[in-house]
């Protein structure tokens, strides 16, 4: 049993590998990019959004007794190491020289949490040293209690700027372009510009505010201008772009984004503009902006029992309702194209139409997950179906599809009525 709020649990982890019960592995479809695979495989788990959801390896292990930083704790872990082994692409994984590689990065980490863990070695071998390590990055600050109900979602908010920087600490051999506070304060800047996009400051995205602002342990001066920014505003003219030319970084500010605007479960016409501004700004594509968007919202459909505000079914309903209309967008730019696979598998047509007005069988709804997603392999647009938890938007599609490409579902129609009696 792998403990880790105990001494040595990364050597159990390491040993769990070499016999085979966790397994450092990912299957990436083909029709999904790298890096947008990459990022989604990550946010799947949580990390992305400071919440532990699910372990990226080693799922079956036992978590119960777990408790909530313990499991961050070790999502952070291995989320550097998918990093590690994504960037390096070792031909064998060698445990001590990613124990190496991670101990340089801390070391060159400037954050002041760690100032005081950095220097001294006492008799810990690497890997307990880094276990201090770790715990400290995912530690709730304790001035940060005033957030509420926040607090049951968010740990350390912006644990995962620690993935981001070692990936560049790799691909640079050490000699880092970006500085984590820059990182932090431009991620604050972005989280203020959403909050302030509809024209009004909701309570809830103050409390959002907070609770990041708190996470990144700013110096004194830095603080009291992120502080100032939120409460004067601010706009995207002001910041700078500089400093993202990393897609991965990109696409965490157009997270951050919607999960700010999304967290009421709805979002106003101003903001929604303002997220095509930011995803232009960003230069991202606009599949981009839907894959965050849906991400997010899966992300909190998934929590939903775990996060405070989202507890009573209607703000479930209002989340669901959001996710139904981005899937009407998505599925419409290609619904010719969807319409014509459908008409080559009638037996997902007949089965979606039953969908529609009995619930399904078990053996059904299989043969539906399974034939859909040969329709997705096909269609890059689509594949995030193809990703961990994908599935879980299946029902939510299926419901759209009918009203969106009904030609497809006439035409099986017109052809079941038209075949002669035997």
């Amino acid at each position: 049993m792998l403990s880790p709020g105990s001494k040595g649990w990364m050597a159990k982890y390491f040993q769990l590998v070499e016999s085979k019960q966790v397994v450092l592995r990912w299957e990436q479809p083909d029709a999904l990019p790298t890096e947008q695979f990459n990022h989604h495989f990550l946010a799947q788990s949580g990390i992305v959004f400071g919440y532990p959801s699910q372990l990226l390896f080693g799922k079956e292990l036992d978590q119960t007794k777990w408790t909530k930083n313990e499991k961050l704790t070790v999502l952070l872990f291995e989320a550097q190491l998918f990093t590690y082994m994504r960037v390096r692409r070792p031909d064998s994984f060698e445990p001590e020289v990613f124990i190496d590689e991670l101990t340089k990065f801390y070391k060159n980490h400037k954050i002041k949490s760690l100032s005081s863990l950095i220097g001294y070695f006492f008799k810990e071998s690497k890997e307990e040293k880094l276990e201090r390590i770790l715990a400290k990055r995912t530690e709730v600050p304790k001035n940060i209690v005033h957030t509420k109900s926040w607090m049951s979602y968010l740990n350390n908010a912006f644990v995962y700027l620690d993935v981001l920087l070692f990936e560049e600490f790799l691909l640079t051999e050490g000699e880092m372009r970006f500085d984590y506070q820059e990182l932090a304060m431009l991620a604050l800047a972005v989280i203020t510009l959403s909050a302030y996009s509809d024209g009004e400051l909701e309570e809830k995205e103050k409390t959002i505010f907070e609770a990041f602002l708190v996470s990144a342990e700013l110096d004194g001066d830095e603080r009291e201008i992120a502080r100032l920014r939120f409460k004067e505003g601010s706009s995207l003219n002001e910041l700078t772009s500089e400093l993202i030319d990393s897609w991965y970084y990109k696409r965490y500010l157009l997270d951050l984004s919607s999960l700010t605007i999304y967290s009421n479960h709805d979002a106003a016409i101003e903001e929604k503009v303002f997220l095509q501004e930011l995803c232009a700004w960003l230069q991202l594509e606009e599949i981009n902006l839907d894959e965050a968007l849906v991400s997010s919202n899966q992300f909190v459909l998934e929590n939903n029992q775990q996060v405070a505000f989202l507890h009573d079914a209607s703000s479930v309903e209002l989340m669901v309702d959001n996710v139904s209309k981005r899937w009407i967008k998505i599925l419409g730019r290609n619904k010719d194209k969807l319409a014509v696979e459908l008409r080559q598998s009638k037996e997902l047509v007949q089965l979606i139409r039953k969908s529609s007005k009995e619930e399904l069988s078990k053996e059904e709804k299989e043969k539906v997950k399974t034939q859909f997603m040969d329709i997705v392999k096909s269609m890059p647009a689509l594949a995030i179906f193809l990703l961990p938890g994908g599935a879980l938007l299946l029902p939510i599609v299926l419901k759209i599809i009918p009203n969106l490409v009904p030609s497809a579902f006439r035409e099986n129609e017109i052809e079941s009525q038209s075949t002669p009696k035997k």
